[in-house]
């Protein structure tokens, strides 16, 4: 997930401890909720040193999983515009889920917190221009 080496990086995140060079400023966080066992999906932008929700997207409903404001339902998910916008993320990494997170940029995916562990935090990079 290395952009740099080819001399396209436009944006940085930082998560962990590790820092992940992207060619874009946009990132996807995908997990499987714990009690219900349905896939959700999120579209993040990095963005004036923020981290931006652009749309979420969940295979289903159940509980704590209510589909946001102005949700539409296609092609099996329910889908809606983000609204949020944050300095961090902070990602559990109990290992108790069976599963962790990933994060796709770039055409590759990672898999995080899968193990029991500190929390992840993902962030923009200090001095981040996007």
């Amino acid at each position: 997930m290395d952009g740099a080496a080819e001399g396209h990086c436009v944006s940085c995140l930082a998560v962990g401890a590790a820092v992940l060079m992207l060619t874009t400023p946009d990132f996807q966080l995908s997990w499987t909720h714990s009690v219900e066992r349905v896939e959700w999906q999120e579209d993040w932008r990095i963005h004036d040193h923020a981290l931006s929700l652009t749309a979420a997207r969940v295979r289903g409903s159940g509980a704590g999983m209510e589909p946001g404001e102005n949700a539409r339902f296609r092609d099996g998910w329910w889908e809606w515009p983000g609204d949020l916008r944050v300095p961090a993320l902070i990602l559990a990494a109990s290992g108790a889920t069976g599963a962790g997170w990933t994060l796709c940029a770039n055409g590759e995916c990672l898999d995080l917190g899968a193990q029991s562990g500190e929390p992840i935090v993902l962030k923009p990079c200090e001095g981040d221009t996007q």
